[in-house]
């Protein structure tokens, strides 16, 4: 493994995607030479030099071989993941530019088209290894087909799972209060930790939303395209009111081919991060902007407004109009309206012993209807995180039923319609199918043990013969002639998107019957 090739390998990269300007090709290449501790150097021949050239290797197979070469070396502290992305976090960030060269080369992109900047910003990203493509690719993904029509399933591999080494050191590691959260602007360039991941290649970009400093960055594991995240720069904790409105609705016209919106600001309901302001979006149709209206209605005084309940498993308010402020100005009054809004048929309760459970999740997004004319749109998903002694995890949460498939909370990405399950699935299903094939007794097997019940009910739909025997026995006692290993491969992923669907009815505080929907149109009528 010679360490001449590889930092010559890793330049060539780095000018090829114009990380490095060739009057810092020297420069570059002796930082890197004074970080291996490399004092002597040879360039490789131009044969080399011009392979690198024509034939490049991905970014994650120089970078595995440096991380070789460090470990072999001593100059890695151990080789568990979370030392080796310190590590080459670290070597990434001696060839990303400043914030000063990548601000300006955003800005000017942005004077032409919105979307160059993004492209340009999305791609430099990927460039410099702060969104991890090769873990990301491993993430499995597919589409079922709903009453509420396609949405979107994935099992998130991308994160990958903590060493023994790794959880036990963290027990000892020293806590830190800089940065704050891993939303913070001083994240930007941070050399990172054993308990904070390395931040040398991230850039964000500076934005104004309603009067306020925001940045924008993209997810390192994003979660669809362009997944990105607009946080605030003050590190603030999250809430829903007038101003957030203005804001998703102003990043949309900023970027108008991008969404935006917010996770809610309660526990149970609100998104993992509730200590700083941020907002999340994207370039990604979600399946919820398909959704159709289905109930209509106009609020006195918003007649300009076009305003209606959509067809969707959440209770969602869809707000379109020409005029920013105009919608602004509604939401704001159905969000207030919400917030005290008290309905004990339907169980809510806007608050027990001074503790509040009504919220929103808002989503924002523009549709152009003509050269001239842009419509903005917002989504107001209504929300509420009371407990109960049957549902002490939420009785607007995913119900315990779902939850050998989804326990966490449903969050913004999920309410638009993108299942972000676990990747313990992955090794669960891959389980259950070797058992269904092999006419096993599921529980002999372990890890599918929460399955069981779920898979008894499903399989008997698609032509296989069951015993079950609750507690005792659940095996298949008869494949159907048409049996296929992908075939059933696609029955468990279409049964898991199934399973989502009536997740996101559990999170729904309106149920799709009549009593459910009777009761959403007496809060429409409070209005």
């Amino acid at each position: 493994m010679d360490i001449n090739n590889l930092i010559a390998e890793l330049i060539s990269y780095g000018m090829d995607k114009k990380l490095i300007c060739p009057d810092d090709k020297v420069y570059s290449t002796n930082k890197i030479l004074e970080f291996f501790k490399v004092n002597d150097y040879t360039e490789p021949d131009k044969a080399v030099l011009d392979n690198f050239k024509n034939a490049p290797r991905s970014l994650s197979l120089i970078l595995d071989d440096l991380i070789k070469y460090a470990n072999e070396n001593g100059l890695l502290e151990s080789d568990t993941i979370t030392y080796k992305d310190l590590f080459d976090t670290a070597i990434m960030g001696l060839i990303t530019p400043p914030p000063s060269v990548v601000r300006p080369i955003f800005k000017s992109l942005y004077e032409k088209s919105p979307k160059e900047a993004t492209d340009f910003y999305y791609s430099f990203s990927k460039a410099t290894n702060y969104i991890r493509t090769d873990r990301i690719a491993k993430d499995e993904k597919w589409i079922t087909s709903t009453e509420f029509g396609d949405l979107d399933i994935t099992i998130n591999l991308s994160k990958p799972e903590k060493d023994p080494r790794d959880i036990a050191a963290a027990g000892k590691a020293k806590k830190s209060g800089y940065p704050s959260c891993l939303l913070c602007l001083e994240n930007e360039g941070y050399a990172g930790h054993f308990s904070h991941p390395a931040r040398q290649n991230h850039r964000v970009i500076p934005i104004t939303l309603d009067k306020e400093q925001y940045y924008l960055q993209y997810s390192p594991y994003v979660y669809y395209n362009e997944h990105c995240i607009i946080f605030n720069e003050k590190h603030t904790p999250m809430k829903i009111n007038k101003s957030t409105m203005k804001k998703l609705l102003s990043f949309v016209e900023l970027f108008p081919h991008y969404t935006a919106g917010s996770n809610a600001d309660l526990p149970i309901v609100g998104g993992s991060i509730l200590s700083h302001d941020h907002f999340q979006g994207g370039g990604y149709e979600f399946p919820m902007v398909r959704a159709p209206y289905e109930k209509e209605f106009t609020v006195n005084g918003y007649e300009d407004i076009h305003s209606g309940i959509i067809k969707w498993p959440m209770s969602t308010i869809r707000l379109q109009g020409k005029s920013i402020d105009r919608i602004v100005e509604l939401a704001d009054y159905i969000l207030t309206s919400w917030r005290s809004y008290t309905d004990k048929k339907a169980y809510i309760l806007s608050e027990t012993n001074n503790t509040p459970h009504n919220t929103i999740t808002p989503i924002a997004r523009s549709r152009k209807i003509s050269e001239d004319e842009t419509l903005f749109e917002i989504d107001l998903v209504l929300r509420n995180n009371i407990t109960t002694d049957e549902h002490p995890l939420g009785l607007y949460h995913p119900h315990a039923n779902y939850h050998h498939i989804k326990k966490e909370n449903i969050g913004l990405i999920e309410v638009m319609g993108l299942a972000v399950l676990p990747a313990r699935l992955k090794k669960e299903m891959a389980a259950l199918e070797k058992a269904i094939i092999s006419k096993e007794n599921l529980y002999n097997q372990k890890d599918i043990i929460s399955h069981i019940d779920w898979a008894m009910k499903f399989l008997p739909k698609y032509g296989y013969k069951v015993q079950y025997v609750e507690n005792n026995v659940a095996k298949v006692t008869s494949i159907p002639e048409n049996f296929s290993q992908e075939g059933l491969h696609k029955i468990i992923q279409n049964e898991i998107g199934f399973v989502f669907a009536g997740v996101l009815e559990d999170a729904g505080v309106y149920k799709r019957n009549k009593d459910g929907k009777e009761a959403f149109l007496r809060f429409i009528n409070s209005l």
